[in-house]
């Protein structure tokens, strides 16, 4: 619950500084940013089923595209396409699923005279769970099913590497809130929270 608050005032606190900030601050000379990422997901892996479900943590890829509305503020949307994971009870393969987790996010970054450019961001997730299957026995005994769509919050922490006018080295962080219920023959059977920690590191192109 504190989490959730935090993520919930640091969200709002960005939105109302792009909404104050915005008519004040010159517009980015160079407002697009596309970077391109290897992210490393740490699933949290709790649930309140009774079952010790998990995911395994994996690789994969990302491309984000920024809009600088000035030279501090920016709108990111992160993607990557569906990722398969194995379905795991108290470490027994039950199963697997794919999910889509797009991500769209409000940044406020640091700019100064220096290479090294930090920043902070905070938005919403959409995830969309598909090709869910469960092993015939598991099917058979449980008749189990998760809700398809997850929307929570998402906050950011990172930085740009300026290595030359165009390009940079990117590091960032997220944890994002991805979660679903669970189900068996059709009733709520607990609630399971994939929850990642997000570590990226990748290359960018500003233009």
């Amino acid at each position: 619950m504190m989490r959730t608050t935090m993520l919930k005032r640091a969200a709002t606190a960005l939105t109302l500084l792009g909404m104050t900030a915005l008519p004040l601050v010159a517009q980015a000379d160079e407002p697009w940013l596309v970077r391109v990422r290897a992210v490393n997901l740490d699933s949290a892996n709790k649930d309140s089923t009774g079952l010790g479900l998990s995911i395994n943590d994996k690789v994969i890829p990302e491309v984000d595209i920024s809009y600088f509305f000035t030279p501090q503020l920016a709108a990111e949307l992160v993607l990557t396409y569906p990722q398969k994971h194995k379905v795991r009870s108290y470490g027994v393969e039950i199963g697997s699923l794919k999910h889509l987790p797009p991500t769209l996010m409000l940044q406020y970054h640091f700019t100064n005279a220096s290479a090294f450019k930090p920043y902070l961001g905070a938005g919403v997730n959409y995830t969309r769970f598909s090709s869910v299957h469960f092993h015939p026995a598991v099917a058979a005994v449980l008749q189990p099913s998760v809700d398809k769509n997850s929307f929570g919050l998402a906050a950011q922490a990172g930085f740009d590497y300026q290595i030359n006018k165009n390009l940079l080295l990117n590091v960032d962080l997220k944890k994002v809130q991805i979660r679903t219920d669970v189900k068996s023959f059709g009733r709520k059977a607990g609630e399971f929270r994939v929850d990642p920690w997000l570590l990226g590191v990748g290359l960018g192109w500003r233009f």
